[in-house]
């Protein structure tokens, strides 16, 4: 599998930083335990020296010195005389430094009193000439102590004594603290690889994307020179190469763009067309269907009654007349839509209008059994608006019809208005089942019909709405629907007038 420089790059940086850190973690592994135990015993000649420089044969006389040292370096000081007897530390009950050996000393050194005497004894001709480091174990405590043998001046012997178990959890506390800090460490290092990598390839990878562009015919974007050194350099060429190229098919690339776009154009009105005879041989077939079976009927006399002929005749009436009102509405709907109709503005009193449609439906409310409910009481005598007068009668009667072909059982339909301060919105509110949220922007589209089974039944052909958004269109005034309790309400604005007429 093919690998990036980027992620060789981190591999490389990232297996020399684990490295370094493992053998860095070996190394203490091995060896920082013996590095302490010489630097401990550099410690032990450096304070002998120190208790040789003052010690005059008297340990009462510095003898705070001694535990400022025993303190300060963890250690314990003990001396003999040149007879072998103690004379630091003392615990008898005699007085310091007026005993000998036996039992005086408390229990806690009785052990490496008795090993660090005997170890003196068995080396006095060594201690005569140097120093003597020696290991020792204390078999009361089962403890290892590293120890310090030195003759002093005067000729008493110093042991210098402290204890192994404290060298020995001293590097293990620092081994433990560099695996800890090794792998933070390498996490840290990781990081800083992959950053470093991702940095170092930023512009190669900005190059790549260039040249990915400019194989799509894309040059608008361009390498920022930063260096002088060989990047610089291509990306002085790569924008070269790329304004040559952006110059050479330019026109090539705008006239495909055009191409494209009328292509696009073309398919989008063979669609719009498609749909459009699809949608009006739909809603035609039926009502000539029905016009040509009635009509066959009368002509074979397969009925002879006079009131069958009469119902034979009105049904075909009456599908006449729909095709006739579809067709009036194609005809606005096209007019509409392709701006061939221009509204003709005026001013003239809503509520007027308001009254007169109102009145129109009144002998069609009473036969429905309609509930009727107007609001827009305490407005005053006359409301003065600005619009196409003929076109928003149309939008308020669209607007009823379609409530009367949709309300349910409880028959509640309201007409209300309400001020705005430059527009007046006028809602018809008709009970009966909510409009689904997905059919809320659908339902002003020519031929849609939320309820398709019953097309039949309510009469409607799908354009009184998509009408409605016309005519709203070419007055640039809002219009919609809204979901309310118990029934759906249709909306639409007209502009207020600035003055009375």
């Amino acid at each position: 599998m093919k690998k990036s420089i980027q992620t060789r790059l981190f591999m490389i940086i990232s297996l020399l930083v684990t490295c370094f850190v493992l053998l860095s973690m070996l190394i203490n592994n091995n060896f920082l335990e013996r590095y302490y135990i010489d630097h401990k015993k550099a410690q032990l000649q450096q304070n002998a020296k120190q208790i040789a420089a003052i010690y005059k044969g008297n340990p009462n006389a510095i003898i705070l010195e001694m535990e400022r040292l025993e303190s300060k370096s963890a250690l314990t000081m003990i001396i003999f005389n040149s007879d072998f007897v103690l004379k630091y530390p003392y615990y008898g009950t005699y007085g310091r430094g007026q005993g000998n050996l036996g039992g005086m000393p408390g229990p806690r050194l009785e052990g490496r009193l008795e090993t660090g005497l005997a170890y003196i004894k068995n080396n006095r001709e060594m201690l005569d000439e140097h120093d003597v480091f020696a290991l020792t174990e204390d078999t009361r405590l089962m403890i290892n102590f590293l120890n310090l043998f030195t003759k002093l001046d005067n000729g008493d012997y110093l042991m210098l004594t402290t204890p192994l178990s404290a060298i020995e959890e001293s590097a293990a506390i620092a081994n433990r603290f560099f695996f800890f800090s090794g792998l933070v460490t390498i996490l840290i290092g990781l990081a800083a690889a992959y950053f470093f990598a991702r940095r170092f390839t930023r512009p190669i990878r900005g190059l790549n994307s260039i040249a990915q562009k400019m194989s799509q015919l894309d040059f608008s974007e361009k390498y920022p020179v930063t260096s002088n050194d060989e990047i610089g350099e291509l990306g002085n060429s790569i924008n070269s190469l790329s304004d040559q190229l952006d110059r050479a098919i330019g026109d090539l690339t705008r006239a495909n763009q055009k191409l494209q776009a009328d292509i696009e154009y073309e398919r989008s009105l063979d669609e719009m067309r498609k749909e459009f005879v699809s949608s009006v041989s739909h809603e035609l077939k039926t009502p000539i269907a029905l016009i040509q079976g009635y009509a066959e009927g009368l002509k074979l006399n397969v009925i002879e009654d006079e009131d069958s002929k009469n119902f034979y005749c009105d049904v075909i009436t009456d599908e006449a007349r729909k095709m006739n009102l579809m067709v009036r509405d194609l005809l606005d709907l096209s007019q509409y839509e392709s701006g061939t109709f221009k509204i003709e503005r005026t001013v003239f009193d809503i509520l007027t209008l308001l009254e007169r449609v109102i009145s129109k439906y009144q002998p069609l409310f009473q036969e429905k059994g309609v509930e009727l409910r107007l609001d827009w009481g305490g407005i005053g005598d006359e409301l003065p608006v600005d619009g196409d007068i003929m076109r928003i009668e149309q939008v308020l009667v669209n607007y009823i019809n379609n409530a009367l072909n949709y309300m349910d059982d409880n028959r509640k339909l309201s007409v209300s208005l309400h001020i705005g301060e430059d527009k007046v919105r006028i809602s018809v509110y008709n009970s009966g089942h909510p409009i689904a949220e997905d059919n809320m922007e659908m339902i002003f589209n020519s031929f849609y019909k939320v309820d398709k089974a019953r097309t039949r039944s309510v009469g409607g052909s799908g354009l009184g709405l998509s009408i409605v958004r016309a005519i709203q269109q070419q007055h640039h005034n809002a219009y919609g629907v809204i979901n309310r309790d118990e029934g759906v309400e249709f909306w639409f604005e007209v502009d207020r007038a600035q003055g009375k007429f």
